[in-house]
């Protein structure tokens, strides 16, 4: 019997890669490399300046609301540094009944703010 090719098949012996230049191969593979193994400096900058913008007020918020969410906001964090202070003895529990003391502090500024949007309001 006879074969239309012989076994096993001839090949050209001369490589494909023969005639590409070891440099060319080195920065081609250089550049891929980076593309998916170096961050983007420019990409991080953008991603961390979003990172620090997660919560953001609207410019144009109504600032009664405003200032009643801060007064939500002071008095939850008394309530939880309350309930915190109870939990502890000794000076890890008047660390956390001078932070709550503070916050007390900022839940009266907040009223006194709220108190005199309500009296502009009004006049």
């Amino acid at each position: 019997m006879f074969k239309a090719t012989p076994n096993p098949p001839e090949t050209d012996p001369v490589s494909p890669y023969a005639t590409f230049d070891s440099r060319k191969l080195h920065a081609a593979a250089d550049k891929a490399l980076d593309h998916y193994l170096k961050p983007d400096v420019d990409s991080l900058r953008t991603s961390q300046d979003r990172a620090m913008k997660m919560f953001t007020v609207v410019p144009d918020a109504n600032p009664e609301a405003l200032t009643i969410q801060t007064y939500e906001t002071f008095s939850s964090v008394s309530i939880l540094l309350l309930d915190l202070a109870e939990s502890l003895e000794d000076r890890p529990r008047h660390l956390a009944m001078a932070i709550y003391q503070m916050s007390e502090l900022g839940l009266m500024l907040v009223e006194r703010s709220l108190d005199n949007e309500r009296a502009i309001k009004t006049a």
